[in-house]
């Protein structure tokens, strides 16, 4: 069964675009285009996915109010939650860090780079996908 990562931002295109890339290595993408759509697919997504990706920016439930509610809840305190967002100044980082997530990484990016960071944050909880090659 491949890994499973949820995507959490409302820009379609970078999403789309990621998910092309990343089921090229085995992935499956789940995508959620804004917070509360995001939590409720956590709430109800059984198995619930092995990852996260979490944008800062986006209307109506902030990327920060999404890992809080994360954080919070005892179903998904334990997902890695990788914040990818243009949110770049050091206090963001320092933010995310406090908050909870588990690699802090900038827009924009490399494919390659998301690619080795969701390998090392899946491998830091010894969940390496079966077949990463393409």
């Amino acid at each position: 069964m491949p890994q499973r990562i949820l995507m959490i931002d409302d820009e379609r295109d970078l999403v789309f675009a990621v998910r092309l890339f990343l089921e090229g290595y085995g992935y499956e993408l789940l995508a959620a285009y804004e917070g509360r759509e995001a939590i409720e697919l956590l709430e109800t997504e059984d198995p619930l996915p092995d990852l996260v990706i979490l944008d800062v920016y986006m209307p109506r439930l902030s990327g920060w109010d999404v890992l809080r509610m994360i954080r919070r809840s005892e179903r998904t305190r334990s997902l890695p939650v990788i914040m990818l967002t243009a949110a770049d100044k050091e206090a963001d980082v320092a933010r995310g860090h406090a908050e909870g997530v588990t690699w802090y990484q900038t827009k924009p990016f490399p494919n390659e780079d998301l690619l080795l960071i969701i390998e090392r944050v899946l491998a830091m909880r010894g969940e390496l996908p079966e077949s990463p090659e393409p």
